[in-house]
């Protein structure tokens, strides 16, 4: 999780990975909430890819079923591709043109597999319900004039300097010491990020 302030004292915006527990968060603390797109580009183009290949030939019949052919489907995977690429808030209201071709699909029943309609049902309207947690980065501005980047990069540079870092060198060694020793380095050496760097010679001294 990432987060912009206002420059009143207090974050005022956070960007965060597509998980509802951190909607609920934001929503609880009054936050503007960012998802990343980094992470719905790459999420909407494995479905897309898994979809299509499906819906080309309409596999299990459940498309015909509601008077959707395989080159309509294909198409609306296509489109929805290139609008979450593109990610303008004005773009909400043809996901949602989309979405009602496949709102008659049927959910499966305990002891079934989900129709390819259905799947492609959930996926337009997970995507339409994202929007605008999808988008607010386009509109977003801080009382500086402050604006976020729609991803949640700050936050995956700090995991991989601390917590992933810190992961990868304790499986790396095998005496305990040693593992200590370099955890104190890496705290010594990120406490300096901001402050001019780290002078690394007096570790020779």
């Amino acid at each position: 999780m990432a987060g912009a302030d206002s420059g009143s004292g207090g974050g005022r915006a956070v960007v965060t990975d597509d998980a509802d527990a951190f909607k609920e968060v934001a929503d609880e603390l009054g936050l503007e909430h960012q998802v990343c797109k980094s992470h719905v580009k790459r999420n909407t183009e494995r479905l897309v890819e898994e979809l299509r290949s499906l819906a080309e030939r309409d596999q299990d019949g459940s498309l015909g079923a509601l008077g959707v052919s395989a080159e309509q489907a294909v198409a609306d995977l296509d489109r929805l591709k290139e609008l979450v690429e593109r990610r303008r808030p004005e773009d909400k209201e043809e996901v949602r043109e989309m979405l009602e071709r496949y709102l008659g699909a049927s959910p499966p029943r305990e002891w079934e597999r989900a129709s390819v309609a259905y799947r492609m049902r959930l996926l337009f309207l997970d995507r339409w319900n994202l929007w605008p947690w999808l988008t607010r980065y386009r509109e977003w501005r801080g009382a500086r004039g402050e604006r976020i980047d729609g991803t949640n990069n700050a936050a995956e540079r700090v995991m991989g300097w601390w917590i992933k870092e810190r992961y990868r060198t304790m499986r790396g060694y095998k005496r305990e010491e040693s593992a200590v020793n370099v955890s104190r380095l890496l705290t010594w050496v990120g406490n300096h990020l901001r402050r001019g760097g780290a002078n690394l010679a007096l570790l020779l001294a």
